[in-house]
């Protein structure tokens, strides 16, 4: 259980701390999140608003308790990497370059697998 413990935190505070940085800049509105946000196709308004709701997503990882509520952070913050993954390849970005994004998917996976060990969740089989 230890090791489990372990794992998790570690895991889960390198993706919260992934996912805090990207969302602080968004919060913020800087000209920088705008101008990628707006390269993508996306206008001004959903910078802000996907900033905060990662700010939020990272809250409800790191409270205790409320295991729903986890469960569809995970989902969201999940659904942000892989759309701002698919986002940068659909506007002509070689997918070389997006690697290194790609890879802050893995936090979040082991984060999740081992939240889901250490509360005792199982999947249906």
């Amino acid at each position: 259980m230890k090791k489990t413990n372990i794992i998790y935190w570690i895991s889960t505070g390198l993706f919260a701390a992934v996912m805090l940085f990207s969302a602080v800049p968004d919060v913020l509105n800087t000209a920088d999140a705008v101008s990628f946000m707006s390269k993508l196709g996306y206008p001004s308004y959903f910078t802000p608003f996907i900033g905060l709701m990662k700010v939020l997503g990272v809250a409800a990882l790191l409270v205790p308790g409320f295991p729903r509520v986890k469960e569809w952070a995970y989902a969201g913050l999940a659904f942000d990497l892989l759309g701002a993954v698919y986002s940068v390849l659909a506007v002509g970005t070689p997918p070389l370059m997006v690697l290194p994004m790609a890879l802050f998917i893995a936090p979040g996976v082991v984060s999740y697998i081992f939240w889901r060990k250490k509360t005792g969740a199982v999947h249906a089989q």
